[in-house]
């Protein structure tokens, strides 16, 4: 027994446990909460993958809290497609840009595979790498000429540009129905 301010004898033993359940909802909360600012980061810098840690954010609340989380069967049917889709733009928006600006399939393949080379150059080599793929590929498999190739190059950089401002949409998407379903719904 211990006694407080006041006179007020208490069992500590008692007040722990009894203290326990909100202690770990605040944990849980925290936790949930810096897996959220991770993952936003996530997806502004190129070498976190910001939309899984968002995802794994949700499954790790559900998780901690269960049915107190507030979390839906399908959040993680929506989170998961969004995760899907995010993936899919960052990898084939530099392809789609180089195709947008008149480029031929070599120019798409080029900036395909210059995208997934560039990942290793970070952070220059995601810009640098689908235009140098695509302008390669362009000159030397499909015989285009040296504007044509550049022009082909530079679309591939502006698409690769679209595709990383819909990745911070979409991760602003995830967290923003992530929140409404445990908070509104």
């Amino acid at each position: 027994m211990f006694v407080l301010r006041g006179g007020v004898e208490v069992d500590m033993v008692d007040f722990l446990y009894e203290s326990l359940p909100v202690m770990g909802t605040v944990a849980a909360w925290m936790a949930t909460i810096s897996l959220l600012a991770l993952g936003f980061v996530g997806t502004l810098v190129p070498f976190l993958p910001g939309h899984l840690i968002l995802f794994f954010a949700a499954i790790a609340h559900w998780l901690m809290l269960r049915q107190d989380s507030g979390v839906e069967w399908w959040t993680f049917v929506v989170l998961g497609f969004l995760l899907i889709l995010s993936q899919v733009f960052e990898f084939l928006s530099g392809a789609a840009g180089t195709r947008w600006f008149g480029g031929t399939r070599w120019g798409a393949f080029g900036a395909l595979i210059g995208g997934i080379g560039g990942i290793f150059f970070i952070p220059f080599g995601l810009i640098l790498g689908p235009l140098i793929g695509s302008m390669f590929c362009e000159f030397v498999f499909a015989k285009k000429e040296v504007r044509s190739a550049t022009l082909s190059g530079v679309g591939s950089v502006l698409g690769t540009a679209a595709g990383m401002v819909i990745k911070i949409i979409v991760g602003v998407l995830m967290i923003v129905w992530f929140v409404v379903d445990v908070v509104w719904v």
